[in-house]
């Protein structure tokens, strides 16, 4: 090992690199089953469904269901809306006799016809129905969010549509109304004024005790945090530029309407909060639309047409988050299932605008132990379950240990006490679960051990990941992660199958990102958590890669009316729209993807109307980046729409998408799209721009000035030393196992050991393929060497057989020559031939086949090491 240090010239770095080398050379369904109720009958159903009010509302009418339909409206839908607390106050016979009384409680017929009648509910598209617009607008929400009052309405309406499972909604587009490029302002670059006018005198002077990362009870957004680069980024979503006048900036509604944490009197302190904003937007210029650029109308993100996540498979959903309040201190379960688990935001949790929690410093959020009991109830009726959430870790250091991992999702009683918890440690995503063959903590009595990804696969990023756990008696337990059952070899698969729930406790709770016991130890669990979804069954691998597949958060069409670009008379082509896919991916982005043409008047363009150059603008001004439209050229034409299926109508124009970067925020951003060239109008002359001047490196103290090779360039090189294609099917199979463990990036400060071992196993493939095939190696060493003689014949001290192998390594490592931080070709062969000694030191019948072995060694040894990952 000693030898190995010699070859480089950078010791420590050199040392790492080779020792590891040569060491590795050695429809949510809402079931009628929930809270103790029977089986629902077709003649005359029993509607204690567990989701009234209170669990135990139940129809006590004479008249019975006359069709099945009202069975399964009755069923699903009426039995949640019917209590006094909730649409029966009204629209029912027993109280305020409101039309429509679709709560009525004496003829469940009469109630079905109130409802289909007057409209209030859509079957092709349950989020659309007018009962759930009107909840959702806050019309008698029996919730302090009226979204997720229209949401759980939603989900039961979605179980009367159809059958449980996999629903897809049609999409019927909606022309937004016109509306005109406006000239907008946005927050500059420079955040002095921001400081001056809104920083120190109020949010540094006021806030700073809990919005700050250095206060003792932090509290994101850390808007009045010390950095005011910090402050600036997380104030902008608080304060609307675009009317300072009204009282809708957050920093004003939390003041005057919510009475938050108020410096003296709530209605003269919200007052003064919005001088300072009205003062602060007059430091502002308004950004002025170039008048030369061809543009389409304007819309916002409350002007699109909302995409529902149709296509997810949510038969046996029992508990649902998806995190879209964006406000107050409860996340809503909206699974419809009662009693709601609802969790309360616990400490340092934020929200995120794209759908989302963000949970810091030992925040969690948490149900009640009262509400979390239907876990305990339905979980164990079934026998198996499914956790599955969409998360982003803050980074892979977290976690105390595989058996003591940062809790993402927990239902437990304590830090050593649980049913089950999904955690992460580092890379791995961890399952402890209460079974027959586990302990009280969920660990395992084979081993003693956590149920873990494998430390090698490094299967958690610091990056948007669906990570889904299920468990059942006869699989066991098994992890997916974006879709992908990582479990199904069987070197991976649960060691404790077959196992059984067992001794859970009913009087845990349901936990995220910390254990309940709230303490700030390695259980807490930093990062964005998007969704969580707990199945009383263990979803399949196909449905799983489903709900993959759908993606998570707020999705949108935006629709950009282009009618009076494509001709001189603006009525020809009315309705005519450009569509984006437009996803908020986080706080600082949306995603707008896949554009195509649509004309929502049934206006036929027979022929050929050009279109060049499309980019997309946000608040008076092109985006100055992202703009991967910039080189389409299409032309529109009513021929080269789809004809059937779901895209019917639709002349798709490009299946590229980009981000583009968010200026005031999703409620006031207004976006808007232009074109070089549309119809018969002059093209738009853009000007050239010119090229930025040079800028010198920065020379950052301790900086690497050597980089590492990335995976794709490690095989490619690795390939090119060898003469082994890539395509060899041996070569292949190893490449594909260790590609996400090689370095993605080029920055010698994240290189891990883990790395280092995969780049040797496939140094090893490839000089393994070389040195097996006699005709390779003949070329590659030349004809003639007695690869099949002992070895120690074969290379004794300072013989030529040693120079014939060690020297085309060396010649085609050093080709190129050398650069101060690698080692020599001398130093390497100093230790090559260290490393023949070394092997050929054998006695015996060991020798005799040990020539072949011994030359493989050699080439993993030199194409494995720094001389060939760094540059």
């Amino acid at each position: 090992m000693n030898n190995l240090m010699l070859i480089s010239s950078t010791k420590n770095i050199k040392y790492l690199l080779r020792s590891l080398s040569i060491l590795a050379i050695t429809s949510l369904v809402l079931t009628s089953c929930g809270s103790g109720s029977k089986t629902p009958n077709k003649t005359n159903p029993n509607t204690n469904n567990g989701n009234g009010s209170g669990g135990s509302f139940t129809y006590k009418g004479e008249k019975q269901a006359a069709t099945p339909d009202v069975i399964k409206f009755q069923t699903e839908l009426w039995v949640n809306i019917a209590p006094a607390d909730r649409c029966g106050g009204c629209h029912s016979d027993s109280s305020a006799k409101q039309s429509p009384m679709f709560a009525r409680g004496d003829d469940i017929n009469l109630a079905y016809e109130a409802v289909i009648s007057n409209n209030l509910v859509s079957l092709a598209s349950p989020s659309e129905s007018r009962i759930v617009s009107k909840v959702s607008s806050g019309h008698h929400c029996w919730l302090k969010d009226p979204v997720a009052c229209g949401d759980t309405i939603t989900t039961w309406i979605t179980k009367w549509a159809g059958e449980a499972g996999t629903t897809t909604n049609t999409v019927v587009l909606k022309a937004p109304a016109v509306k005109d490029i406006g000239n907008a302002k946005t927050f500059p670059l420079d955040s002095t004024a921001f400081e001056e006018i809104i920083h120190k005198p109020f949010l540094l002077k006021y806030c700073s005790n809990c919005h700050s990362e250095s206060a003792l009870t932090k509290q994101q957004p850390y808007f009045a945090s010390g950095d005011i680069a910090v402050a600036y980024e997380a104030a902008k979503t608080k304060i609307r530029l675009d009317n300072p006048k009204e009282k809708d900036s957050r920093f004003v509604v939390r003041l005057g309407t919510d009475f938050h944490n108020c410096w003296s009197d709530c209605v003269a302190n919200s007052k003064e909060m919005l001088e300072a904003i009205e003062k602060y937007a007059l430091t502002l210029d308004a950004v002025k639309i170039d008048p030369a650029l061809i543009v389409s109308k304007a819309v916002g993100l409350s002007d699109a047409f909302v995409l529902s996540s149709g296509g997810r498979v949510d038969t046996n959903l029992i508990a649902k988050y998806e995190f879209k309040s964006g406000k107050g201190t409860i996340a809503y379960d909206t699974s419809g299932i009662s009693p709601a688990a609802d969790l309360n935001l616990i400490g340092n949790v934020g929200w995120s605008s794209a759908w989302g929690i963000k949970i810091r410093d030992a925040g969690r959020a948490q149900a009640s132990t009262a509400n979390s009991r239907k876990l305990f109830d339905l979980i164990n009726g079934s026998g198996e379950y499914t956790i599955e959430t969409w998360i982003i870790p803050d980074n892979v250091t977290q976690g105390g240990n595989d058996n003591n991992p940062s809790r993402i999702v927990s239902y437990s009683g304590s830090d050593t006490v649980r049913n089950f918890t999904l955690g992460q440690y580092e890379y791995n995503y961890d399952f402890l679960n209460r079974t027959t063959k586990s302990d009280a903590n969920g660990l395992s009595l084979t081993n003693g051990d956590a149920f873990h990804t494998n430390d090698t696969d490094q299967r958690v990023q610091a990056t948007l990941q669906h990570a889904v756990v299920t468990f059942d008696p006869v699989n066991g337990r098994k992890i997916y992660v974006n879709g992908e059952d990582i479990t199904q070899n069987a070197k991976d698969q649960d060691p404790d199958k077959p196992a059984s729930l067992k001794d859970w406790d009913s009087n845990f709770a349901l936990v995220v990102g910390n254990e309940v016991t709230g303490n700030a130890t390695a259980s807490n669990w930093s990062g964005n958590m998007r969704f969580l979804g707990i199945h009383k069954r263990a979803m399949s691998a196909a449905d799983i890669a489903a709900n993959y597949k759908v993606g998570v958060g707020a999705k949108y069409l935006l629709l950009f009316n282009i009618s009076e670009l494509l001709d001189t008379d603006a009525t020809k082509y009315s309705g005519s729209f450009i569509v984006f896919e437009v996803q908020q991916i986080d706080d600082y982005g949306y995603l707008f993807a896949n554009p195509f043409f649509v004309n929502l008047d049934g206006k036929m363009i027979d022929s050929d109307i050009p279109l060049q150059g499309v980019r997309i603008g946000v608040n008076g001004e092109e985006a100055p980046v992202g703009q991967v439209f910039a080189n389409l050229t299409a032309s529109l034409n009513s021929g080269k729409m789809d004809t059937a299926g779901e895209t019917k109508g639709r002349q798709y124009l490009s299946n590229l998408g980009t981000v583009i970067a968010a200026k005031n925020g999703p409620d006031t951003d207004q976006f808007f799209i232009t074109f070089d060239k549309i119809g018969s109008r002059p093209a738009y002359n853009r000007p050239v721009p010119s090229a930025p001047a040079a800028v010198e490196p920065a020379a950052v103290v301790g900086q690497p000035q050597i980089g590492l090779r990335r995976f794709a360039e490690i095989n490619a090189t690795l390939s090119v030393l060898t003469g082994v294609p890539t395509s060899n099917p041996a070569v292949y199979t190893v490449y594909q196992k260790v590609q996400q463990q090689l370095p993605t990036l080029a920055n010698l400060d994240g290189f891990l050991a883990a790395q280092q071992m995969g780049i040797t196993q496939l140094a090893v493939s490839y000089c393994n393929a070389l040195v097996s095939d006699p005709t390779s190696r003949d070329q590659y060493f030349g004809s003639g060497f007695p690869f099949t003689a002992p070895v120690a014949a074969v290379f004794p001290a300072d013989s030529a057989n040693r120079d014939q192998i060690i020297n085309p390594l060396l010649n085609r490592l050093f080709a190129n020559g050398s650069v101060s931080s690698q080692p020599t070709a001398a130093e390497m062969k100093t230790v090559l031939n260290a490393l023949i000694t070394n092997m050929a030191n054998c006695s015996g019948n060991a020798c005799n086949n040990r020539t072949l072995t011994t030359v493989k060694a050699t080439c993993s040894a030199a194409f494995g090491s720094a001389a060939m990952l760094l540059q």
